[in-house]
């Protein structure tokens, strides 16, 4: 199927047509015999100020895309646009000078802290890195960081341990914003903490989003996580974009079949009442070798001959409403 990039308002960040293939190495000589897809030709832009949620099970290739974007990754192929420049064709001091605007909230505070160096340190390392202001001023800055996610001065010089889970969290956050970035990648940054401390995070985001002005893309696999914090949703399965519209619109009217599966999975608080669980058959097909057409066609429960031989477009069906789906309409 011939490559087709949708046309969106104009955006902070835009992707156009994301490419990103491990390749897999096998024999004596370490040949490249086949490549993990995992993610395959992924459009969505980002709009200044708002919070894009981008959802769908382990291993669709969410975490790929934002590492992709920050070029923690390098890309396939594809553009990525921070404000009309493109990223992954800078090198050097033009990808450094760019890297201030660009920041990421890692799933793993812990992993993501170094253990012999103390959380005030680790603060002001980008700081240093970019060489801004004196020691007092990034002194300063780190304190004024801490504060605003809610630590104390005397936590500056505590190391990782002494923190719990919520609290090197609220670190990694202080971290990122350290630098003032216009644009955060949010990996999953809830997943590993307690349902109550959850709650505490996204209002931190939240209301440093209001401050700062702030822009996310909030990876997640919550859907009532994502439901509470964006703007927009995208959904991705097997390292396809499926579905992206707006939160109210996307959970009042899903129209791609996995979403309808993901929101049929989502708990009702009320015991009185019951949802229609929507349960796929099959497990998902592996990204070294995807189905041919569209690649959730072997799981979908209302596929037509056609889903399995032609990919279907990512399109508008109404008003930024996409959907990759041949009964969708």
């Amino acid at each position: 199927m011939e490559n087709t990039t949708p046309s969106f308002p104009a955006s902070l960040v835009e992707v156009k047509n994301l490419v990103k293939y491990f390749p897999v190495r096998a024999g004596l000589l370490q040949r490249v015999v086949a490549y993990v897809q995992a993610v395959d030709n992924v459009s969505f832009s980002i709009r200044e100020g708002e919070t894009l949620g981008l959802v769908g099970e382990s291993g669709c290739g969410k975490t790929t895309v934002g590492r992709t974007m920050l070029r923690l990754i390098e890309a396939t192929s594809g553009e990525v646009y921070f404000q009309g420049q493109d990223i992954l064709k800078l090198k050097g001091r033009a990808l450094k000078e760019m890297r201030r605007n660009m920041q990421i909230i890692f799933q793993d505070p812990y992993a993501s802290l170094d253990p012999r160096m103390p959380i005030g340190e680790s603060v002001m390392e980008g700081l240093h890195i970019h060489n801004i202001g004196t020691r007092q001023e990034r002194f300063e800055i780190m304190l004024d960081m801490l504060k605003k996610v809610g630590l104390e001065d005397y936590h500056a010089r505590r190391y990782p341990h002494e923190f719990s889970g919520g609290q090197r969290q609220r670190i990694g956050i202080a971290r990122a914003l350290a630098l003032r970035p216009k644009f955060i990648v949010c990996d999953e940054p809830v997943s590993a903490l307690d349902v109550s401390i959850q709650s505490q995070v996204l209002n931190i985001l939240k209301d440093l989003q209001a401050e700062f002005g702030l822009t996310y893309l909030f990876i997640a696999h919550n859907l009532s996580v994502v439901e509470h914090i964006s703007n927009r949703v995208a959904v991705m399965y097997l390292g396809k974009m499926v579905e992206l519209t707006g939160r109210d619109e996307l959970f009042r009217n899903p129209l791609h079949p996995y979403t309808k599966a993901l929101m049929s999975a989502i708990p009702i608080p009320d015991p009185t009442l019951k949802r229609e669980r929507i349960i796929l058959k099959g497990d998902v097909p592996s990204p070294l070798n995807p189905p041919k057409g569209c690649r959730f066609h072997p799981r979908c429960p209302i596929a037509d001959k056609i889903c399995a031989e032609k990919e279907p477009e990512f399109r508008e069906v109404s008003p930024d409403h996409f959907v990759a789906c041949w009964m969708a309409n």
